[in-house]
């Protein structure tokens, strides 16, 4: 590996701010406009702004509407995109990521009606959508854009400890070098792995974070497919890791990967991603490297 000349110091830069119900960092390496951390700070904003449930938002106006039984339409662009990579993300999974699931009452995607051209979202019963399943990573691509649109071709980004994304190779030089905490021993390595261009997403049962207050409990929807056939809060101690082009896809494929069934699993199999899983119910195993 032939190692990158040396970054002058006012080439690099620095962002962290609390956003996503976590801590923000953005680090850009090399060439870039100067207010390139600025416009990616402001795309993570933008999306807090607009999928947050936990204060005033396009996304709890919507729910506000949904809830009622009532249609609602989709101003915010974000939301629309948000709906349309979760609707994309119900099918790739076999409608294992559901932002609808509750463990309470069987509602799911299944029983919502996205029409796209008009923007507008339609339910067959009382529901509400949580976006914790894929905001940070949507954040990430995001903020991931506009470092590349304000010229960056080198950057790290991470949204808590379990939603990376980078821009490029490392600044020394070759692939990123991450390694994946075991859940069930903190100090040990779960797997080591290297990202070019990619982002990865960490979901588990278990672990630091899995204990905070707004964390809403892992529910495998109640859908049939893919050989699921019961709903309910996950509570065995699972880890998933995804790698993929596309950060809120990462994040989605590895929330559906904790709550799928033992020959679910099988389903999600796909060679055009890197798809790790451990600490499954009967033996740890790894499908995918």
């Amino acid at each position: 590996m032939t190692r990158a000349a040396p970054i002058p110091k006012a080439a690099t830069g620095v962002e962290c701010f609390p956003a996503m119900g976590t801590r923000i960092e953005l680090h850009r390496f090399g060439a870039g406009d100067a207010d390139a951390l600025w416009r990616a700070r402001a795309a993570i904003v933008a999306v807090d702004d607009a999928l947050t449930i936990h204060r005033p938002s396009a996304a709890t106006a919507m729910n506000d509407a949904l809830r009622a039984g009532q249609p609602a339409a989709i101003d915010d662009p974000i939301l629309l995109d948000a709906l349309l990579q979760i609707d994309a993300a119900y099918a790739l999974t076999l409608g294992l990521f559901d932002p609808v699931a509750d463990a309470r009452h069987a509602a799911g995607w299944r029983q919502l009606h996205l029409d796209h051209d008009a923007a507008r979202l339609a339910c067959d019963v009382p529901v509400a959508l949580d976006f914790g399943g894929i905001g940070k990573g949507l954040a990430l691509d995001y903020a991931v854009a506009a470092l590349r649109g304000a010229g960056v071709e080198c950057a790290l980004l991470s949204a808590g400890e379990s939603s990376i994304a980078v821009v490029g190779a490392h600044p020394l030089g070759g692939a990123w070098p991450f390694a994946i905490p075991d859940p069930r021993h903190p100090d040990a390595a779960l797997v080591e792995v290297e990202l070019f261009d990619e982002a990865l997403s960490v979901s588990a049962t278990i672990g630091t974070g899995t204990t905070a207050p707004e964390r809403a409990a892992l529910i495998r929807p109640a859908t049939g497919a893919g050989g699921d056939t019961g709903a309910g809060a996950i509570d065995a101690p699972r880890c998933a890791v995804v790698i993929d082009r596309n950060g809120s896809r990462a994040e989605m494929l590895s929330t559906a990967l904790i709550v799928a069934s033992d020959d679910a699993l099988q389903h999600l199999q796909d060679p055009r991603r890197r798809m790790l899983f451990d600490l499954a119910p009967h033996a740890p195993r790894r499908i995918l490297e």
